[in-house]
């Protein structure tokens, strides 16, 4: 089992950035390929970016790319989300999920752990 642990959300204006962390506990977290994904009020759950066990592997949402950056440190057991210029329709809950031997890819329920989620809300 895995236990992930996210932070780094808050507030912040539009065009802001925010850094997201999410720490991993439990098993080789070079195991497993990592995603993000977000949920908004009253919407689905989104997928937003993935990567894979090297940090080799990353894929983005169309919403988010060229804005979001995915990377991970596994001597660090953590996986990161880097967000610049951020929208109000980011705003969301963004959770981190673990995949075990995973591939990057947006797919919400072939993930085997998720976290409990850290609010983004970006003002306009």
């Amino acid at each position: 089992q895995v236990q992930l642990v996210e932070s780094g959300g808050g507030l912040v204006q539009a065009g802001g950035s925010l850094r997201l962390s999410c720490a991993a506990s439990g098993r080789t977290f070079s195991n497993y390929a990592m995603g993000w994904f977000r949920q908004a009020p009253g919407k689905e759950r989104e997928f937003a970016a993935a990567i894979d066990w090297s940090g080799v592997t990353k894929y983005y949402a169309a919403s988010v790319k060229g804005r979001f950056t995915i990377s991970r440190d596994n001597a660090k057991n953590t996986v990161y989300l880097q967000m610049n210029s951020l929208k109000p329709e980011d705003t969301a809950l963004y959770y981190c999920a673990a995949d075990l031997w995973g591939t990057a890819q947006a797919t919400g329920g072939k993930y085997d752990y998720w976290g409990q989620g850290t609010q983004v809300t970006v003002s306009s």
